[in-house]
């Protein structure tokens, strides 16, 4: 009889917890086997789990380009069907009544416009082409004389505090006048001439661009200029080796935007004195109430900042590899 009981002891034993004959009696021991258990399958689990990773192949390496170039296609593509969703309405109002065209002439009668102004030109046979070589020689006149002495000058004043502290109030002064209300007195001065366009032109981006050399240089990280000292560097070769290169970027960043002033102050500056210019242009179609006349000279100017913008991103990002951006610098 008690070998039976203890048998049925060690069956019930084994039909509860399903261990090996030790039973109740020894739970340190079953505790130490039931640990390793659970050990071996998180083991199992962490090794399953990573053993695909292996094997995978790097699907996201693969997709990546396809991916981001679908998503360049799309924003293209919507942007190009706002515009024309736009232009259709514009034209379907012109249509319906509800806009008058003299005000707000359609596409098709803008592009009817540019084709005059291309083949026989406006006013007085001047073609489009005639406008906007004028145009551009006169900005790069002014534009050039603006970076050719804000460039040198900056460097000088970035490169001793005090004198930046001295001069701050007179550059911020400066800068804040509208280039465009100097143009009475600039007539005055200079006449109505060539030369007053290019004075005014150069005046407005000889300022912006001067903040931004000055700023370049003043906020080059102090990481770099700590670097160059140990190399052993001083003077005037720490400044041509370490500040210089790394001030490059917001340079480049401030000569596109000293464009961005260019571009506004030829309009104004062409409504005076010349028939001659996309600034004449926009003056001749407003006397002569050619609207359609004005938004392609509008247009063409936007063009031509665009464009020659551009070209100053793709130049800074061949000739500074390490720091272009494409982002404006801030003063």
């Amino acid at each position: 009889m008690g070998g039976a009981q203890e048998d049925r002891c060690l069956r019930h034993a084994l039909d509860q917890r399903g261990a090996g004959a030790v039973g109740p009696r020894h739970p340190a021991r079953a505790a130490s086997r039931s640990h390793r258990a659970r050990s071996g399958d998180r083991s199992a689990a962490s090794a399953s789990a990573h053993r695909p990773a292996l094997h995978r192949p790097a699907r996201g390496n693969l997709e990546g380009p396809v991916v981001m170039r679908g998503r360049l296609v799309l924003q293209y593509a919507v942007s190009a069907a706002v515009i024309v969703g736009a232009i259709a309405l514009w034209e379907l109002g012109v249509k319906t009544g509800y806009l008058k065209a003299y005000q707000f002439p359609p596409a098709s009668r803008i592009a009817e416009g540019f084709v005059e102004i291309a083949t026989t030109g406006f006013p007085t046979g001047i073609t489009i082409w005639s406008h906007v070589l004028t145009t551009v020689t006169r900005i790069l006149q002014g534009y050039l004389a603006a970076l050719a002495l804000a460039i040198p000058v900056g460097l000088v004043i970035g490169a001793f505090p005090l004198v930046n502290k001295m001069l701050e109030p007179v550059i911020v002064f400066c800068r804040s006048i509208a280039t465009l209300s100097l143009l009475p007195l600039v007539i005055v001065w200079f006449g109505a001439g060539e030369l007053t366009k290019v004075i005014l032109i150069a005046y407005g981006c000889f300022w912006v661009m001067l903040s931004n050399v000055i700023a370049a240089v003043v906020y080059v990280d102090p990481v770099l200029i700590r670097a160059g000292r140990s190399f052993g560097l001083k003077g005037v070769a720490l400044y041509c080796e370490v500040v210089l290169p790394a001030a490059l970027p917001r340079m480049f960043a401030g000569a596109r935007m000293a464009l961005g002033v260019g571009f506004m102050v030829i309009v104004g500056a062409e409504m005076i004195g010349t028939i001659e210019g996309l600034g004449a242009l926009i003056m001749e179609a407003r006397t002569f109430y050619r609207s359609e006349i004005t938004i392609i000279g509008m247009l063409v100017i936007g063009v031509l900042g665009f464009v020659i913008s551009t070209g100053l991103a793709a130049l800074e990002r061949v000739l500074l590899p390490w720091g272009a951006t494409g982002e404006g610098a801030r003063a």
